[in-house]
């Protein structure tokens, strides 16, 4: 199962106690469902929590079932149907529009006034026209809708809500979205996922501890190279130079740097300071094993 789907059975676990608040649902779902017309409601899902849910919701908020049921046993996408003029209109009426005259498609706020309906009106506008995709991927949640004024009035109820989507267009439909993991953590608790809210969090602080560790070790490995190549540097000097010149007519501070650094090859110059009789700074051991490279004929680093 998806996170999308995970995400929706938790949804439609939420129990059908008020009728006022199965309305509200229902009004979201018909508003982003596949066909809300006068001769016609057709919701199609491939969630098996949504389409279990669905009869129930509908005789909860209106008293009748569906005209046509997808089969038992049907697997996929399953088609809700009704088609009856007499439920399309108590339906129409209940969401306070005019029987027998053109579906309004608009959000009517006066019916989504009871404390919980607007929170329960988004739960059934994202059953029927959301997803979300898995956090491990990436952060992204979606409301599609034919409905261009639905789309722009929904926006406007989740920003009274203090949520922020963004706006944009795909096809034929309007799409609002989230891609910051907190602002859909908080979408998701505000209609009842909670813990598909919680998970999307846990998934953000992963990806953060998995970044900052990813940059350490980068950086710890820059830091590894240009300690390495510094080192092979100062010994190639050193051996230049004794093959030239030797070491005996150094000054003893270069000549026991020198020394030291042979006998430590590949240590660092933290290291090498320590290592120093009496220790040193690593600037001053910088400073001095950079005055032997200049002594062997190389530019300084």
């Amino acid at each position: 199962m998806s996170f999308s789907s995970e995400t929706k059975a938790e949804l439609c676990d939420s129990r059908l106690e008020k009728r006022g608040l199965a309305l509200a649902e229902c009004y979201g779902v018909l508003l982003y469902c596949n066909t809300f017309r006068t001769s016609e409601i057709r919701i199609i899902t491939a969630c098996a929590p949504f389409a279990e849910r669905l009869p129930r919701l509908f005789k909860k908020a209106f008293s009748f079932g569906f005209d046509q049921l997808p089969p038992e046993d049907a697997l996929g996408k399953r088609s809700f149907c009704i088609l009856d003029p007499e439920k399309i209109t108590r339906i129409l009426e209940s969401f306070g529009g005019d029987a027998g005259g053109p579906i309004s498609h608009h959000i009517n706020l006066g019916i989504l006034e009871e404390p919980g309906c607007s929170e329960a009106f988004v739960r059934g506008a994202f059953l029927a026209g959301g997803s979300v995709t898995d956090p491990e991927k990436r952060f992204h949640l979606e409301l599609a809708t034919s409905h261009h004024s639905v789309s722009r009035e929904l926006r406007a109820m989740l920003l009274e809500m203090d949520l922020e989507p963004k706006e944009a267009e795909r096809g034929a439909h309007s799409l609002l979205y989230f891609k910051k993991a907190d602002q859909i953590s908080d979408f998701l608790a505000r209609i009842g996922a909670h813990v598909a809210a919680m998970n999307i969090l846990t998934a953000k602080v992963d990806k953060e501890m998995r970044n900052t560790v990813t940059r350490q070790i980068n950086c710890d490995s820059a830091n590894a190279d240009k300690t390495v190549s510094a080192a092979m540097r100062q010994n190639d000097a050193i051996r230049r130079l004794i093959k030239r010149d030797g070491l005996d007519g150094l000054p003893e501070t270069l000549r026991d740097a020198a020394l030291l650094r042979l006998a430590n090859p590949e240590a660092s110059l933290a290291d090498l300071a320590l290592l120093s009789n009496p220790p040193v700074t690593k600037s001053c051991l910088s400073h001095r094993l950079n005055k032997i490279i200049l002594l062997a004929g190389e530019e300084s680093l």
